[in-house]
């Protein structure tokens, strides 16, 4: 099937039929790779599984943080809390 690119601001993209998107299961977003010269798209999938995984990992006791989410900057010296 040959698609037209079209000018989309100051990109360019491609208009995907819905007939293809629902054939290949696309929603709102896809993975966009670069594989031997050709654009390929896919799923985008990469949280699948990841509330099954947490909960797992809650279960061993494997969930403990391994930074303590703060991350200090030049500013933090200058600034008082």
């Amino acid at each position: 099937m040959k698609i037209d690119i079209i000018k989309i601001g100051n990109s360019q993209g491609i208009r995907i039929p819905k007939t293809i998107m629902e054939q290949c299961g696309f929603t709102n977003s896809v993975e966009m790779k670069i594989k031997d010269g050709n654009l390929v798209l896919s799923n985008h999938s990469v949280r699948e599984g990841w509330s099954e995984s947490f909960q797992s990992m809650a279960a061993n006791e494997d969930d403990e943080l391994l930074i303590d989410g703060t991350i200090s900057t030049e500013y933090d010296e200058d600034w008082e809390w």
